[in-house]
């Protein structure tokens, strides 16, 4: 379950906007633009039920997750979008962890035998706030580094 303060009254309409594989195309086709997506079949883009436990026991089911074929060896490729409210200087971390939790998830219920490499994960926030985003957007920028 989402905390009160990251819901918005737009989280249902988001949630049913991004239900349909067209907007989903879309998104990836005109907003994220990765090199790869010639290798892409949409035809394929099938939503991915999955529900995740934390650490702290909550449960999350809410975020709309989808998956697709890339190139001709069925690679999968699963969509984490977090419907965001506020600007979350953590939400680099906390995608970490939600894609962990998916990955867990995979790993139980795909038939992945020993030696099989995981699915590639995009993670996309999308932001709903009234001001600018100024949060870190990868975990690099929250990690100290030390030089030897």
């Amino acid at each position: 379950m989402r905390n009160n303060k990251d819901s918005t009254p737009y989280d249902a309409g988001y949630k049913l906007l991004f239900s349909n594989p067209r907007i989903v195309q879309d998104l990836l086709e005109g907003f994220v633009k990765p090199d790869w997506i010639d290798e892409i079949d949409f035809q394929t883009l099938e939503p991915f039920k999955a529900s995740f436990t934390t650490d702290d026991l909550r449960e999350r089911h809410d975020d709309s997750i989808w998956r697709v074929k890339m190139g001709p060896d069925w690679l999968y490729l699963y969509l984490l979008i977090e419907f965001q409210s506020s600007d979350d200087y953590f939400m680099a971390c906390r995608i970490m962890t939600y894609m962990g939790l998916l990955y867990q998830d995979i790993i139980r219920h795909e038939p992945l035998r020993r030696g099989r490499k995981l699915p590639p994960v995009l993670p996309i926030v999308l932001y709903s706030g009234s001001g600018v985003w100024s949060g870190p957007t990868n975990m690099g920028e929250l990690v100290h580094r030390t030089h030897p």
